[in-house]
């Protein structure tokens, strides 16, 4: 394995101010050290692959004109940006949070923070604060940036209440910049609060005369968060170096970017995509950021941005591309999309129906990946080849430098049935740490079940020829269109609801490659389930979570099922939901009332159509 990685660094000549003394001293997971005494910038490599006036990012926000920034004005504004907040006292280790959609200034703003040793750490303005509090709280950031409100749909959100309690939350503090909403020309709402145009109003600074941190490979880069069952969301802690070298082989090798390419994913700030998309930049392509509704003011909209932004690799959810299925769409009709000769489809498993609907109604020259990963270690275990053939519903290969296998209870590898996601050997991209934690929870989240192997908590398969499939979540951890979601965040949030007792929530993976997520609940004694409590669930956990956290649809049951040790059965319960033999899939004995199974039993042998159901 360290060989590989040796290899990749040659090959694309990573600068380092001082040499390595080994590529990997320990290969133990957890534990791995890469490239000790090298020191890398990450961005320093990013915005070194291109210049001049050719463009480097589109940006289109809902509803508005696309914008073009070039290479050339991309670094200026980032170095100019990075010397205004040295000179706030922003350094290397401070952290820097963002509360911004997904526009150019997002971008700029993460670009100058890295560039200059912070700590990067972002979430997109549709959570709510509680859940933005859960999330920046453990990192104790310096300087946070932030909007008055972002559009989805149509509709203006205000988030200055929300704005107003993370502050409040966030005692670190000691700057807030303002960055108005695109469009509009807000003024900063609070007193102190820094407008973006200040920042970025001193003395233009060229490359020559910046001066970037001088960052060790093992440098923490950003933080970014997924979630378990229980407790606060997990803070992932990835270095400067391993998400280098991750990119470089990502974005050339299993993407095919080239400098004439042009890369987009539809996703937001609080996604890692959103930092995998600006990656794209390490191969000099251009990257495409679309903040707002993906089917506003019309179902094609994306569409007409890759024609406008001539696009060559589209990236969204099979979810999504079911909707344009159901619509009618045909893109490749309507619009010029010679151009757009790669889709990468992601977050959800994909069908073959869905492959297929992009030869017939985008053109029938164009290649199709589908890729799945992790925020964990931000990239991809399985994923996409330009060499090698496409078989719909399939994901082509297990990528470059990754020893990923399914493996039976006993971690056995297994080809042609499903088993658990594992990954055998440590990759450069591997979190460096969880932020506030002594290692425990890391090594109990990913090395418990089968000592020394990474166990991701999806169910994998790998057939004869090497191909894969996801075929769902092994654990509890919900996943809405790729962002995982802790159940722990739903529970927290209707605990504070008079008329909700108990909870219990699950998302099932549909065959279509969409998702069905019902939430259980137990109500307080002569509550009733009406239309006006069903209305206020949802609503609050839209406004205080995100618009991800609100189930398809809520059901009043009479318990909860329990472990004796007090655990909620979500895996079991989930099980039994797809269909699995009861008696299998959950151990009565272990129980703290084996009674309170029988609900969802029957409820499963209903043989409900989730797929009716869900829509």
């Amino acid at each position: 394995v360290a060989g590989f990685w040796e290899a990749l660094w040659d090959y694309f000549g990573v600068q380092s101010s001082t040499p390595y003394s080994a590529v990997l001293s320990a290969e133990a997971m957890p534990g791995a050290e890469w490239f000790q005494g090298a020191h890398v910038n990450y961005i320093q490599h990013l915005l070194s692959k291109g210049d001049g006036e050719k463009t480097a990012i589109f940006a289109r926000s809902e509803g508005g004109a696309v914008r073009r920034i070039s290479w050339s004005e991309l670094q200026t504004k980032v170095f100019t940006l990075a010397n205004a907040l040295r000179g706030l006292g922003i350094g290397p280790g401070d952290r820097v949070v963002s509360y911004l959609p997904n526009t150019p200034e997002a971008a700029i703003a993460f670009f100058a923070t890295a560039a200059i040793g912070g700590i990067w750490s972002s979430c997109s303005p549709d959570f709510g604060s509680a859940s933005v509090i859960d999330r920046f709280s453990q990192i104790a950031p310096k300087l946070l940036f932030t909007t008055d409100s972002y559009a989805f749909g149509g509709k203006a959100h205000d988030r200055r209440d929300d704005v107003n309690r993370l502050i409040e939350a966030l005692p670190s503090l000691v700057h807030v910049a303002y960055v108005p909403n695109p469009g509009a020309r807000g003024e900063p709402f609070r007193p102190g609060m820094i407008p973006w145009e200040t920042l970025l109003s001193g003395p233009p600074v060229a490359e020559r005369d910046f001066r970037y941190a001088d960052t060790a490979f093992d440098a923490p880069l950003w933080v970014v968060y997924s979630s378990g069952t229980t407790g606060l969301p997990k803070p992932f802690v990835h270095g400067h170096g391993g998400i280098l070298l991750e990119a470089l082989k990502f974005m050339h090798f299993h993407m095919n970017l080239k400098p004439e390419s042009c890369l987009f994913y539809f996703t937001t700030t609080g996604w890692v995509m959103w930092n995998i998309l600006l990656s794209g930049l390490i191969t000099g392509s251009a990257v495409v950021l679309y903040d707002g509704h993906p089917m506003a003011p019309e179902p094609d909209v994306l569409w007409a941005l890759a024609e406008e932004t001539g696009m060559t690799f589209f990236g969204a959810s099979p979810a999504y591309l079911s909707q344009q299925m159901k619509l009618g769409v045909e893109p490749g009709t309507t619009y010029d999309l010679r151009r757009l000769d790669s889709m990468l489809l992601g977050g959800s498993p994909v069908s073959p129906e869905h492959m297929v609907w992009c030869l017939e109604k985008i053109h029938g020259d164009i290649w199709i990946t589908s890729q799945s990963g992790g925020t964990d270690v931000s990239t991809g275990f399985v994923g996409g080849c330009p060499m090698l053939p496409v078989y719909a519903g399939e994901i082509q290969t297990r990528l470059l430098g990754v020893d990923v296998r399914a493996v039976d209870d006993d971690g056995q590898p297994l080809i042609d049935q499903v088993g658990e996601l594992v990954v055998c050997k440590p990759m450069p991209s591997m979190p460096l740490y969880f932020w506030n934690d002594d290692g425990s929870r890391y090594h109990a989240s990913y090395f418990e079940d089968f000592p020394g192997m990474w166990r991701h908590g999806d169910y994998l398969k790998v057939n004869h020829r090497g191909g894969c499939n996801i075929t769902g979540r092994s654990d509890s951890t919900l996943n809405r269109f790729g962002v995982r979601i802790g159940t722990a965040e739903i529970y927290r949030t209707l605990e504070t609801l008079d008329a909700v007792q108990d909870s219990l929530i699950v998302n099932l993976d549909l065959p279509d490659g969409g998702f069905f997520m019902p939430l259980f609940v137990v109500l307080k004694d002569g509550v009733e389930l009406d239309e006006a409590l069903e209305a206020e669930l949802k609503q609050t956990l839209k406004e205080r979570c995100s618009p991800r956290h609100v189930p398809d649809r809520i059901y009043r049951v009479d318990g909860i099922p329990y472990t004796r040790t007090g655990k909620k059965m979500e895996v079991p319960v989930k099980k039994i939901l797809l269909g699995a033999d009861p008696d299998k899939a959950a151990s009565r004995d272990a129980m703290a009332d084996p009674l309170a199974l029988d609900t969802f039993i029957a409820f499963a042998a209903e043989q409900r159509d989730y797929r009716l159901t869900a829509a």
